[in-house]
């Protein structure tokens, strides 16, 4: 199980074979099922999650009571709720297993005792931050600078994986649009 996260990490910074038993005695793996929420609004936000198999996905309830997807995450990527993970405050977003999930959860003492063990993995999570930064930088961009059918069709350049994987109405609120409309789009009558 702690195999993709090891090929994820060597990566970036290479690990000597004691490091790799400190950091396996230190992982936890799960497995989550569809649907099942790991994290709603208003809990504390306490573990990161790296997706071995499966996909996740963070989100909130507008005001209008609709689910808006703001992030999803799938095989070799990580997931949590940063800003409640960090500042130990109540989070304002749900993350819900898309499918069954295989994870490798890692708790904030957790997290802490391995970066005091192998400090080189501070490296490593810093990396990940920034490209998770970036990626919600690029998102954002996207969003403001795009048209709907546009966003949808960058989208499935890139990631024609999730075209597939997917429920359409969770792709919609993520490319912020309605269902109907990502219905239209798919038919080719947009």
């Amino acid at each position: 199980m702690y195999k993709a996260l090891l090929q994820h990490i060597e990566k970036i910074v290479t690990l000597e074979s004691s490091e790799i038993d400190i950091l396996e005695s230190l992982l936890n793996s799960s497995t989550i099922k569809k649907k099942e929420l790991i994290l709603e609004e208003g809990q504390v936000c306490n573990t990161l999650y790296f997706i071995v198999k499966g996909c996740m996905r963070q989100y909130i309830i507008n005001d209008r009571g609709a689910e808006q997807t703001l992030q999803f995450a799938i095989e070799n990527w990580w997931i949590t709720d940063y800003l409640s993970y960090h500042n130990h405050t109540p989070s304002h977003f749900y993350i819900q297993a898309v499918e069954k999930s295989e994870v490798i959860a890692i708790e904030k003492q957790t997290l802490e005792t391995i970066l005091i063990q192998i400090p080189k993995l501070e490296r490593y999570f810093r990396i990940v931050a920034q490209k998770s930064f970036g990626a919600a930088q690029m998102r954002i961009k996207f969003l403001f600078t795009m048209s709907a059918e546009e966003r949808y069709h960058h989208f499935n350049d890139l990631y024609p994986e999730f075209v597939q994987r997917v429920p359409q109405y969770m792709l919609a609120s993520y490319l912020d649009f309605s269902a109907e409309f990502m219905s239209k789009i798919r038919s080719g009558k947009i």
